[in-house]
């Protein structure tokens, strides 16, 4: 019985030990992918020192395992796990960093890329947003004491324990930068990431080629490998795809391995990786968040667009807006990340929902296809508290009940960006406004409904 009892511990510890070397083989090159990049990033795009970036952008577990620094002499990061699992991200200017996964380093920095013609500066007299200059005039019925102190509040810390971590605010109203404020080590220079934010600027880039007409909103998605006889899959249109109603198999979790993160930060090409999967369910009959189908849709821009891919957002979409700190990152096939990674000013976050708050006009020019912003904004039918449209979140609530929705406080015809660890754009029809809040926040640790309720409540209708 001893021994037998014996063999069933060491069986057990055997168990335990093959799964811990299983979970740490799928786990740490998660954890050093995901750092090299972001290190990377920050430091070369955000300009910001790298202990800073270590200690605090990947300085809670389980990123602390982990060991990550710079190599200047050929604008580099590194990220490795207990000396194992190392991983490299290189920086290209114009084209942010990118984490070399599957390709050689030598294939990725090969790859020849032409963003623009020229490069784009902002008069310092014309005033936000058409230039750099801000306003220091009263706005009439704006209650200033009321929106300094809802600004103040969210870059308090009253509770140590749960770190709000507010980077920035920057307040529109009728077209005007109203207020401003930013964290130490922080400015109105900063290029800051959006992480899912970004998933709003593929809804931008898929509207102008569906208005130059590359592209049909409920037509197919022009994938050659979904186009095969009897692939159910050759349903998919892009408005499901815009819609997260493809029906795709995806798992779209943060905490460990998963499809999502194995695409981030193990695939060198994201859009194919996402669309090889099969369906989960008949395309539009349910409603899943999911970042490989932005990647897929960034993939189907790269291929409508052809030669003048890398120029293509800047020339059609961020020159046109004066969004010259923008920089979307690519993965290492080069195609742009379409989910999760671009970098802007917080003034520039603010410009693109301007633009959305015009329904798709800037300075008299039509960027943005005629009835666009309404489509987007508009919540798909799976989305059971109206909370989503088209690559966009909404405020709309569920189906008459409006009350129950995620800013009950706020109103309901918000529409907004949104990004990990508490990036986002609120766009406000009803109050002609923008707002932008960006920061380094833990999900629950900043109260969005009470933010938009005090700083909309010193704005007029």
């Amino acid at each position: 019985m001893k021994k037998l009892l014996t063999r069933l511990f060491l069986l057990v510890i055997l168990i335990i030990l093959i799964y811990g070397l299983s979970y740490a083989w799928r786990t740490f090159p998660i954890i050093s992918g995901y750092g090299a990049k972001n290190l990377c990033s920050c430091a070369y795009i955000s300009r910001r020192p790298s202990q800073s970036v270590i200690a605090n952008e990947l300085g809670s577990f389980p990123l602390s395992l982990g060991a990550f620094y710079l190599d200047l002499s050929d604008s580099s990061a590194y990220g490795e796990v207990f000396g194992m699992a190392s991983r490299k991200a290189i920086y290209r200017k114009g084209l942010g960093c990118t984490l070399i996964s599957e390709l050689t380093e030598e294939e990725v920095r090969s790859q020849e890329y032409k963003l623009s013609d020229s490069s784009m500066v902002l008069s310092d007299t014309l005033e936000w947003p058409l230039g750099t200059a801000t306003s220091d005039s009263v706005m009439q019925f704006i209650d200033y004491k009321v929106l300094n102190d809802a600004i103040d509040r969210a870059f308090l810390e009253p509770d140590k324990e749960h770190l709000q971590n507010t980077r920035a605010v920057v307040v529109i109203h009728d077209g005007k930068l109203v207020m401003e404020q930013y964290a130490d080590g922080f400015d109105a220079t900063t290029p800051q990431m959006g992480w899912s934010m970004t998933k709003s600027v593929t809804n931008a880039l898929i509207a102008l080629l569906i208005k130059d007409g590359k592209l049909h909103l409920y037509q197919p998605a022009p994938l050659e490998q979904w186009k095969t006889e009897g692939d159910p899959r050759g349903t998919i249109t892009i408005d499901h795809l815009l819609r997260m109603s493809s029906g795709l198999e995806w798992e779209e979790e943060y905490a460990g391995p998963s499809t999502a993160t194995n695409m981030l930060f193990k695939q060198s090409d994201m859009g194919s990786f996402a669309s090889s999967f099969p369906l989960a369910n008949p395309p539009d009959t349910k409603w899943y968040y999911s970042s490989g189908t932005s990647n897929i849709l960034s993939m189907i821009i790269r291929q409508s667009v052809g030669n003048e891919y890398y120029a293509f957002a800047y020339r059609r979409l961020f020159n046109k807006l004066g969004m010259t700190s923008a920089v979307l990152e690519p993965d290492a096939s080069g195609t742009y990340v379409g989910s999760s990674y671009m970098y802007a000013t917080p003034r520039d976050w603010a410009r693109f929902g301007l633009l959305y708050l015009n329904d798709g006009v800037w300075n008299g020019e039509r960027i943005l296809p005629e009835g666009w912003v309404k489509y987007s904004s508009t919540p798909t039918p799976g989305a059971g508290h109206g909370q989503y449209g088209a690559h966009f979140w909404l405020n709309a609530g569920a189906v008459g009940n409006p009350a129950d929705r995620k800013y009950p406080d706020a109103p309901t015809d918000i529409f907004n960006l949104n990004g990990f660890e508490g990036q986002c754009v609120f766009i406000v029809p009803s109050k002609k406004a923008v707002i932008v809040r960006l920061g380094l926040t833990k999900r629950g640790n900043f109260d969005f409904n009470e933010f938009l309720k005090d700083v909309l409540s010193a704005l007029p209708d």
